[in-house]
């Protein structure tokens, strides 16, 4: 089974992913992880975050691999442990660029896709439902206000030792909001058979819920 959850930055997506895959024994992919894994890789080699050829040569050999714990999940690059670089504003404020790179979105979806072949799955995106598993059983958009996305990034931020001020965090939001719906290719967009959830006013517990529920409607469908 298939589970894709997308929206936009700071909708609570990746919390949300990861406890669900817990709970249903699914595998989690962190795609964004992937994306954000490449623009430390492009910022450490002092590479143009435009500059698809340079960006290219370089993301193919690279191997991005995940490692749970349980303090959260860990991001390697190289079997460099990159969990606290790929949250670091740089990669935040560079990641819609490199991201939107029709090359990089090709080679990222087909490892994406791989991953997703013969497991149980929850992945989280913003192309998920519409472009890496559009043939998901469940199809989840999630939404939350920009002051709702900035909190919660505020909060994980200072979490992990990053401090930004939480206005700064807003239009940072905005900004990447912009760039995702409005990007050439797989754009930030709802899948039509998707699921609107908005979490503005939910806990993390109600979000976990609504989807165990949703998933659970879907395996019965299927046992028919």
């Amino acid at each position: 089974m298939q589970i894709a959850i997308d929206g936009p930055a700071g909708s609570g997506k990746s919390t949300i992913a990861k406890l669900v895959a817990s709970k249903l024994g699914f595998i989690y992919c962190d795609t964004g992880a992937m994306y954000r894994t490449a623009t430390v890789m492009a910022t450490r080699l002092g590479l143009d975050y435009g500059d698809e050829a340079a960006i290219m040569a370089h993301l193919k050999d690279l191997t991005i691999t995940f490692k749970p714990t349980p303090d959260g999940q860990l991001v390697f690059m190289d079997g460099e442990d990159v969990t606290l670089a790929i949250r670091e504003p740089i990669t935040t404020n560079n990641v819609s660029q490199v991201s939107a790179l029709p090359q990089v979105r090709t080679e990222m979806v087909a490892r994406q896709r791989a991953i997703a072949e013969s497991e149980d799955i929850v992945m989280d995106g913003r192309d998920i439902g519409t472009t890496v598993l559009p043939h998901a059983e469940l199809k989840i958009f999630m939404v939350a206000s920009v002051a709702e996305r900035a909190k919660r990034r505020h909060k994980e931020n200072v979490e992990k030792g990053i401090d930004t001020p939480l206005d700064v965090l807003e239009r940072e939001i905005q900004e990447r909001d912009r760039k995702d719906s409005t990007r050439a290719i797989s754009p930030l967009r709802e899948a039509a058979d998707a699921v609107r959830i908005d979490s503005s006013a939910m806990t993390i517990d109600e979000e976990v819920a609504e989807i165990l529920k949703l998933a659970a409607e879907k395996r019965r469908e299927q046992r028919k």
